[in-house]
Formats: C-alpha cells, structure tokens, sequence
C-alpha cells in the first residue's frame, strides 16, 4: 500500500514539473528571430544550404539543438548560435518550429 502511495505521489510530482516546464511556442517566436537570416521566419529556408525546421519534430530539434550545443554535432555556423541557448531557449525553439507548417517543394 505504502509503495502505491509513493508511486502515485512520485507520478504527480514528475506529471506537475511536466506542466511547470513546458516549452512556450509564442516565446520561441520571438526566441526564433535569430534564426530567421538562414532558415526564415517561420523555419522554411529558401536557401538550398540551410535547412527547414518547418514542422519538423520537437524530439529532434531538441536533439540537434542541444547536440551543437554540447559540440557533439558539428557545424561552425550552428555551434556558436547554440552555444548561449538554454534548455528552455531550445525547447521553446523546438516547441515553435514544429508547429509550422512545412513547405513542399517542388523541383
């Protein structure tokens, strides 16, 4: 019984700091104007060089993000971008770029 009681206890704890830390989209927007010279306002880059973040999915871009960060991805132009960003800078990043539309591109 106590073990039921420390679970369910422990679940709303992780379930609450879930809900504290939730990536703000309106505020990776704004975070996103950085971004915008190379991959466009809304993350869908007209330049062949530089990629769309355009609804690409929030596990990755929170991935790649962090991994330029922490230099286990490498691109001299990335890495000093992401080298100042916080979690929450990334995941607010992720949380707005993954919820625009995506562009088709046609050659």
């Amino acid at each position: 019984m106590i073990k039921k009681m420390i679970l369910a206890a422990g679940s709303v704890a992780v379930l609450a700091c879930g809900f504290a830390n939730a990536a703000n989209p309106a505020a990776g927007k704004e975070k996103a104007k950085a971004c915008a010279a190379c991959h466009g306002p809304d993350g869908n880059s007209a330049a062949p060089d530089f990629p769309r973040l355009a609804g690409q999915h929030h596990d990755y871009l929170v991935k790649a993000l962090s991994d330029y960060k922490a230099g286990e991805r490498k691109n001299a132009i990335m890495a000093p971008q992401a080298a100042n960003l916080s979690k929450r800078d990334i995941e607010d990043l992720a949380a707005y770029f993954s919820r625009q539309q995506g562009l088709v591109v046609k050659y």
